[in-house]
């Protein structure tokens, strides 16, 4: 497959954390798509490697996306922070856990939205949040989760938490 797509929602409040994902090969619609998402930047949407720390890019290379609008230096600090190091950590792990086949981890690139809320405060539920929605959407991504079973199981039950009623 050429292109696995992955979501997930984890925590609470303000520090809530929603990464919707693509993982695929350098050479297919993810490659082009994280390209031009390192290429193609605009002022309040700095897109950023995921780092475990300066000089240690993660593999697959994943370039985080913003889907919110940065619009000050505590949440772009957020960004680059905890955000950042939790999306970092939770690639490393999934590939180390045999999520993401370490084989394949030169040849596949993933691009990471992430939500942060420009009234979140608490970097650690930042971190904590971020961490265990990638490792979810990751999964959920590289095991073609939920199937077209499942969500047709769970259209009539299921209750989006931002609808508005």
């Amino acid at each position: 497959m050429s292109m696995f797509i992955g979501e997930a929602l984890d925590g609470d409040g303000n520090e809530i954390a929603h990464i919707d994902l693509m993982i695929g090969s350098k050479s297919g619609p993810v490659g082009t798509a994280f390209a031009n998402a390192l290429s193609t930047q605009s002022e309040g949407h700095t897109n950023l490697l995921a780092v475990l720390t300066p000089n240690v890019a993660v593999k697959p290379a994943t370039v985080m996306i913003t889907k919110v609008t940065i619009k000050g230096m505590k949440q772009a600090v957020q960004m680059f922070g905890p955000a950042q190091a939790a999306v970092a950590k939770a690639v490393a792990d999934s590939v180390a856990d045999g999520v993401i086949p370490k084989d394949q981890a030169e040849d596949l690139v993933c691009v990471c939205g992430v939500f942060i809320h420009p009234e979140a405060d608490d970097d650690k539920k930042i971190y904590d949040y971020n961490y265990s929605a990638t490792k979810m959407a990751i999964a959920n991504a590289m095991n073609g989760s939920p199937t077209a079973d499942e969500m047709i199981s769970q259209k009539e039950e299921a209750a989006h938490p931002f609808r508005g009623f």
